[in-house]
């Protein structure tokens, strides 16, 4: 093992944190490189003895490579702020669905649509570069409408987005009924108010004997 980014060999690599992770299956060790100060995190895990096997869009049968997953997700993630866990969170559990759900043979488009969804979570303007190239658009139109579907699916997802949108509009109404009776009343002039009639009091008539 060497530092991915001074080239450093494994003696000036030190382990500054350990933890297990995937339900126990597998220990995430943070690492510093003590050439360059830098640090990143590694895995290490039992390989299955099951080999999966993905079926691509062609026909093609290639072995399941999750670094294939990662440097998708890194690719897209660059230059976002999508930190290291998350990316390597969304290859874990696509692994464990897919190994679930599949015993022997996979197809590239559930393993592209279990990372697409789980992407879209995490950073829509990921999520919209990842689809641009497994869903290969191949129009600014389809890129767009791609957009807007992920907007539409963010608020259905959070509730008070929606909430939040429909309160956005009716206090806007509120306030635009609120002005528009302020300019009727300015336009009419102040109401006069009406004066109740009074009654006479009878007067008494006097005579003289």
């Amino acid at each position: 093992m060497r530092c991915p980014f001074c080239d450093a060999e494994k003696d000036r690599l030190k382990v500054i944190d350990s933890r297990t992770c995937d339900g126990g299956k597998a220990i995430r060790r943070r690492r510093q490189c003590l050439a360059c100060g830098k640090r990143f995190t590694t895995y290490e895990k039992v390989e299955s003895n099951v080999r999966l096997t993905v079926i691509k869009k062609d026909g093609r049968r290639m072995p399941w490579n999750r670094e294939k997953i990662r440097s998708g997700l890194e690719r897209a993630c660059f230059k976002r702020p999508v930190p290291e866990s998350e990316i390597m969170r969304i290859v874990d559990e696509v692994e464990e669905e897919t190994f679930k759900s599949h015993d022997r043979e996979a197809p590239s488009s559930f393993v592209g649509q279990l990372v697409s969804e789980k992407l879209r979570r995490v950073d829509q303007v990921a999520y919209v570069r990842f689809a641009s190239v497994y869903r290969q658009f191949k129009t600014l139109e389809e890129l767009v409408e791609e957009a807007r579907a992920v907007i539409d699916a963010r608020r259905f997802d959070d509730p008070s987005q929606g909430k939040l949108f429909a309160q956005e509009q009716q206090r806007s109404s509120e306030q635009n009924s609120g002005q528009k009776a302020a300019e009727i009343q300015k336009e009419q002039g102040p109401a006069k108010r009406r004066r109740r009639p009074h009654k006479r009091r009878a007067q008494g008539v006097h005579t003289e004997v």
